[in-house]
């Protein structure tokens, strides 16, 4: 039986639905969505490890992975309508980012990519996304934080912008085509997320008494988080010097050049706290996470784990 709508001719230009009324397999999520990189060249570079530029590149999509969905759950939780559709772009924004890098990874060394049943339709991407446990996710830790108040949710979009951008300018100069390509379409939505927190970031912190507080309280609590996403693992070390990644530890300078600005444009000093220790010295990079994400996880993942064989 025909589900379509049939709309009499008379009322089609009338109906502001007259577009949605129509069964269409690609609204709004498809069933036949091209190859995120078609078009790109896949072709991995003259001495460069297909293993390390997979891991580097699934570093970068776990970090936007894992930050989108946090910043996601701000929708209809924002303090006005503005805010809740800023805040959604930019979860938006870096979700793209993740599905081009999850998608690179899985170009550059299928073996990283989770075993599904024989037959499920889930691109790479999305296997990545939806059927790896916490612990094999490489994400930096400040991304996955349980949501507090704005202030936090300002504070954290600001250190994380403000740190990923840097990275992203340079990763334009990447000898990979694929992640030049993500960076040179991600300044431009990184310095839109810096520039959207950063001008929160004054506004609380000149504001209220009770603003300026709950500023002062999320900075000194993500504080010792900032440290750690400077830090340089084996594979960014690796993935930099074959001319494909960035060593994060090299962008530090630039980074908190620009969050310098911001605490001063503020009137905010820089926070005291120590770093946060890892576990045994490992940290989000190396796989070690808190229970935050676990629980993340087991919601964002829920519908795809249950129907593995599902089209959407």
């Amino acid at each position: 039986m025909d589900s379509q709508i049939d709309i009499p001719a008379e009322d089609e230009h009338d109906s502001a639905y007259a577009g949605l009324l129509v069964n269409d397999a690609h609204w709004a999520f498809g069933t036949d969505f091209e190859d995120p990189l078609a078009g790109v060249d896949t072709t991995i570079p003259d001495g460069v490890d297909a293993p390390t530029l997979a891991a580097y590149a699934l570093m970068l999509g776990d970090d936007a992975l894992v930050m989108s969905h946090r910043v996601s759950e701000w929708t209809s939780n924002a303090p006005d309508l503005e805010d809740d559709i800023a805040l959604s772009n930019i979860a938006l924004d870096l979700l793209g980012q993740s599905r081009l890098l999850l998608a690179r990874a899985a170009k550059a060394d299928g073996s990283v990519v989770p075993a599904l049943p024989e037959g499920s339709p889930a691109p790479p991407e999305d296997a990545l996304a939806f059927f790896r446990e916490a612990h094999q996710l490489r994400n930096v830790r400040l991304a996955e934080l349980v949501n507090g108040d704005f202030a936090e949710a300002v504070v954290r979009v600001l250190l994380f912008s403000v740190w990923r951008l840097a990275t992203f300018e340079r990763l334009r100069d990447s000898r990979d085509h694929v992640l030049a390509a993500v960076a040179a379409k991600g300044v431009k939505e990184l310095a839109y997320h810096r520039d959207y927190s950063a001008r929160w970031f004054v506004t609380l912190a000149q504001g209220t008494d009770e603003s300026r507080r709950r500023l002062l309280a999320a900075l000194e609590e993500l504080w010792p988080l900032w440290p750690e996403l400077f830090d340089t693992h084996a594979v960014e070390a690796a993935a930099a010097a074959s001319g494909v990644g960035v060593d994060p530890a090299e962008v530090r300078a630039a980074a908190e050049g620009v969050l310098d600005q911001v605490l001063d444009a503020a009137d905010v000093p820089r926070p005291e706290a120590r770093r946060r220790a890892g576990v045994l010295g490992r940290t989000g990079r190396d796989g070690m996470h808190g229970e935050p994400l676990s629980r993340m996880l087991a919601e964002m993942q829920s519908v795809a784990r249950a129907h593995p064989m599902g089209q959407w």
